[in-house]
């Protein structure tokens, strides 16, 4: 099903990284990333000056190895940091996360399969390749929880993510549509996630566009299939007709 509105010039465009740009992997480690989708990122980027935004679970330092060369406004550890239009990033208080983390170790140390993933300002602990694990880490991670009122648990897709209390993607869109490029803009953010859900909700709620990739519950009022899904309409948007036509004529 096409999203509707198409991507126009006024758009400020928000995109989730795993499972929307590229296929979700068995580990993060192991995604490809097409060089054709990093070439339509930066046209767009350009057609919407510059109001174009990756909003990922993943560090900022990561999302620029996958996309480089670009270097992109970015959210990374769901807004835990956050990359503004002008090049500057500003970083929320790591609370401590140590004890989260050396939990998770010991279970992952017994528990074969089971990956654990340290992003400074948060603890993943991935199960895709042990789902048979998953009662052993939710247990694990709600008891190391108990003691840490300033964290909350993020349920991700075959993961579980601590971070500090009130991080969310959500968080992260609205501060960007409070600047420029992004201000007086209709936002348009596409993510797969349960942890686009936030996202979601303030898009929507700021008179925007919501777009689910692929299936399972959501509040977005629009889907796509999947990250190829994802990867052909911005293709599409990057070379429209017209350009297609320029080119052709120019050639």
């Amino acid at each position: 099903m096409p999203i509707s509105p198409p991507l126009n010039d006024d758009h400020a465009l928000f995109l989730d990284f795993d499972g929307t740009l590229v296929d979700i992997a068995p580990s993060p480690d192991r995604i490809v990333v097409d060089p054709a989708l990093t070439h339509a990122l930066a046209r767009l980027s350009e057609r919407l000056g510059g109001a174009l935004a990756i909003i990922s679970g993943r560090p900022i330092a990561e999302l620029d190895r996958w996309l480089a060369p670009l270097t992109l406004p970015a959210a990374g550890i769901h807004g835990a940091e956050r990359r503004r239009a002008a090049g500057t990033v500003e970083r929320l208080p790591t609370t401590a996360l140590d004890a989260i983390a050396t939990r998770a170790e010991a279970l992952a140390a017994t528990h074969p399969g089971l990956r654990v993933e340290r992003k400074g300002a948060a603890v993943a602990l991935h199960y895709r390749e042990a789902p048979q694990w998953e009662a052993a880490c939710r247990e694990a991670i709600t008891q190391a929880l108990a003691g840490a009122p300033g964290l909350q648990l993020l349920d991700g897709k075959m993961v579980l993510e601590v971070l500090p209390r009130g991080v969310s993607k959500g968080h992260a869109i609205e501060a960007f549509l409070a600047e420029p490029p992004f201000a007086g803009r209709q936002p348009l953010f596409l993510g797969d996630d349960v942890t686009d859900e936030a996202g979601f909700e303030v898009v929507q709620r700021l008179g925007g566009v919501a777009v689910k990739v692929g299936p399972g519950p959501t509040i977005a009022a629009q889907r796509i299939d999947g990250a190829a899904a994802v990867r052909r309409w911005l293709l599409a948007a990057a070379h429209p007709p017209k350009d297609i036509t320029h080119h052709a004529a120019s050639a």
